[in-house]
């Protein structure tokens, strides 16, 4: 003779198949719609800060490109610094050549004058440093700040470098934290 379930048995498959169904959601948006992420540094000083909470995007490369002024997240250099994503801002553009001397960022021999993040001109550069001599970048290569210049590891820095599309986590979009503070990360200016 057959057993009957109970609804004791269909309360608990229910239960186990919510618990699937959030599991699954859970993974599914995390590893392709977006995260969350914490600042840890002054690199990106006075646009975001150390212990600010970010969401960000992880779909936004998949569906279009860097553009100059986003603010995006990559995995740290080496296996050493694995404490967290980097954060900095999209400055190089592919194809275009930059420099940096006098303090100031040159993308293809003119001044970038557009640059509202920058808040002071960049320390002399070493000539081991990127963008010391005008470094021209590939069709799929872009050149990325800190907005705190003189306090940040980036694409001057060789262990850091040019990164491609496919080195970018996602685009940063929200500060949630602290929630005083919370507001869209803004591009505010285009070249």
């Amino acid at each position: 003779m057959k057993k009957m379930k109970t609804s004791d048995d269909w309360g608990l498959f229910e239960w186990a198949l919510y618990i699937a169904i959030l599991a699954f959601a859970s993974w599914f948006i995390v590893t392709f719609i977006g995260m969350r992420t914490p600042v840890i540094g002054q690199s990106m000083e006075s646009t975001i800060s150390d212990g600010d909470q970010l969401i960000v995007t992880k779909f936004s490369y998949r569906l279009g490109e860097p553009k100059r002024y986003d603010v995006v997240i990559f995995p740290p250099p080496s296996e050493t610094d694995k404490k967290a994503n980097y954060i900095k801002r999209v400055i190089g553009m592919p194809g275009e050549t930059i420099q940096i001397m006098g303090g100031y960022v040159y993308i293809n021999g003119e001044q970038l004058t557009t640059d509202v993040y920058g808040l002071e001109p960049i320390n002399p550069l070493s000539e081991g440093d990127l963008a010391y001599q005008p470094l021209t970048l590939g069709e799929d290569e872009y050149f990325v700040l800190g907005d705190n210049r003189n306090n940040s590891m980036d694409s001057r820095n060789p262990r850091v470098g040019v990164k491609t599309k496919a080195d970018l986590v996602g685009k940063a979009q929200v500060r949630i934290f602290p929630f005083d503070k919370i507001s869209k990360i803004s591009k505010e200016s285009e070249q």
